[in-house]
């Protein structure tokens, strides 16, 4: 596996809104956690919480600034340029780690802070 394909095609796919093809990279029983959220664990649970920041935002587009990789992790640092719901834009630094089982990511850890996205945003 090439480690910045597989990145790129995470980013790729996140970026599409595409969130049942974001969890097949995690594997069935796997979790994940996004910033200071609580851990969701297995597939249904993460598409139903990525569907839901999903509908938070108008788009996103990530990108790999670096990454590190060993036998059972990988670090991706990024950025991430999320469109809001309101069209302002707004970049935002990102430290993901994957502890991975095979090619697919057993836990996927999101070390981000994401209140730049929401700040000033209008109350529903």
């Amino acid at each position: 596996m090439d480690t910045k394909e597989y990145l790129d095609g995470l980013g790729k796919t996140i970026d599409a809104k595409d969130s049942k093809g974001f969890a097949d990279y995690i594997t069935e029983n796997g979790s994940f956690r996004f910033g200071n959220w609580p851990p969701v664990i297995g597939r249904e649970a993460i598409i139903n919480a990525v569907d839901a920041f999903f509908a938070s935002i108008k788009s996103s587009k990530h990108s790999v600034v670096k990454y590190w990789k060993d036998e059972n992790s990988i670090v991706w640092q990024g950025e991430v340029l999320y469109t809001r719901l309101d069209g302002n834009q707004v970049t935002v630094n990102f430290v993901n780690i994957f502890n991975m089982s095979g090619d697919k990511i057993q836990d996927y850890l999101i070390y981000i802070d994401n209140s730049p996205l929401y700040a000033d945003m209008p109350s529903a």
